[in-house]
Parts: structure tokens; sequence; C-alpha cells
């Protein structure tokens, strides 16, 4: 029932708010990457549109069950909040310190089979220009021996950046680009693994610009 809704919520949202196009490369048959619906999806993040922009451009082998780490500070603190966080993004709390009762919770969620989307920039950005990633999401790739799926998030900001309460008008040109998963290579330590990752996302961004321009 949850997907149902997820699925009929971000179909609705697009069709009326955004212009997007998708694009996946070197995207093959999950069984040749050995990525079956368990993986860590990361993109870059510059707006509220990132979480269901990801969403709605991965496979659906990833989509249905597609897992969305939050701030617990930010969108677990109301309850209407939680509500629609969840309903629509498959929201779970992320404790941006590292602390309390959520520590952990990511593990968990691939053991049971949850793929997981993760922003490594740690926030959105307020330029729209790509920060460093931090390290978790590689640390986290690579602990669980799950792939790592790059994914490029270009025109969200322009469409609706931080701060703002909704997409401007006129429906915004928006690009989701997928790349290929990445799995962690013999003897590569987690700082080598996310150079690589955001490396993949930062080389998808500057491929798919066009599409924003054409």
């Amino acid at each position: 029932m949850r997907r149902l809704a997820r699925r009929v919520a971000q179909t609705v949202f697009f069709r009326g708010m955004v212009n997007r196009t998708i694009t996946r490369t070197n995207l093959v048959d999950p069984a040749a990457y050995g990525v079956k619906g368990t993986c860590v999806v990361v993109a870059n993040h510059s707006s509220h549109l990132d979480a269901p922009l990801v969403m709605s451009g991965v496979p659906h082998y990833i989509s249905r069950d597609l897992a969305t780490g939050v701030a617990a500070d930010y969108f677990f603190t109301a309850w209407h909040k939680k509500f629609f966080t969840q309903l629509v993004f498959n929201a779970f709390p992320v404790d941006r310190r590292g602390e309390g009762a959520n520590r952990g919770l990511s593990k968990k969620l691939l053991a049971a089979g949850i793929p997981l989307l993760i922003f490594p920039e740690g926030t959105r950005s307020k330029t729209g220009k790509m920060a460093p990633f931090q390290i978790g999401a590689a640390s986290l790739a690579l602990s669980t021996q799950v792939p790592v799926v790059p994914v490029a998030l270009i025109g969200a900001h322009e469409a609706m950046p931080r701060g703002a309460n909704w997409p401007r008008r006129g429906r915004p040109p928006v690009v989701v680009a997928v790349g290929a998963p990445l799995r962690a290579r013999s003897n590569e330590n987690a700082i080598g693994f996310n150079e690589r990752i955001e490396a993949a996302v930062r080389a998808l961004y500057a491929a798919n610009r066009h599409h924003i321009r054409d």
C-alpha cells in the first residue's frame, strides 16, 4: 500500500511541477553487478526535490523499496513532517551527530535487503555547487559489501533552491543521471572508494548538463 502511495504521490508531483529528463549510463541487468535491489544510492544534494528525483530515476528494482536517510533534527521533529517524509520518501531518521537510538540503523536496513539513498555532502548546497563528499556512504557500502549507484542531479537547485517552499513556476527542467554501480576494489579503503564515488557523480553531472541547455 505504501509503495503505491509513494508512486502516485511522486507521479502527480512531477507531472505538474518539473520537466524531468532521466538518463542511465551503462546500467545493465542487476545480476551482472550483483545489484538485486540492495545497494547504496548516492547523489549530490541541493534541493528538497532531490529525494523524489532520485526515486523516480533509478530502476524499479531499486526504487520500490528505496529508503531515504533524512535529518532527524529537521524531518522527525513534528508528526506532519514525519508522516509526509515516511510516506512519500520511505524515510528513516539519521542523526547528523552520529549519536542516539538511530545509530547503526543503516546497516540493519541493508542487512534486511533494503536499498538506501544517502547524500554524501551531508546537507543541501546553498549555491548549487557540489561540496566534497563525506566518507560515510563509502564506508557503509564497504563494510556491508554492497555496491554504490551514483546519481547526478542537474537543475534541481535552480528549480527549488534551499530556502524555497515550492518549485518555481513553469515546470523547470531537471535531469536525473544514473550511472553504473560501483564496487570497492580489492584492498581499496573507504577514502579511495569515496573519491571514486564522488568522481563518478561529478562526471555524470558534467556529461549530462547539456540536457538542461537543450
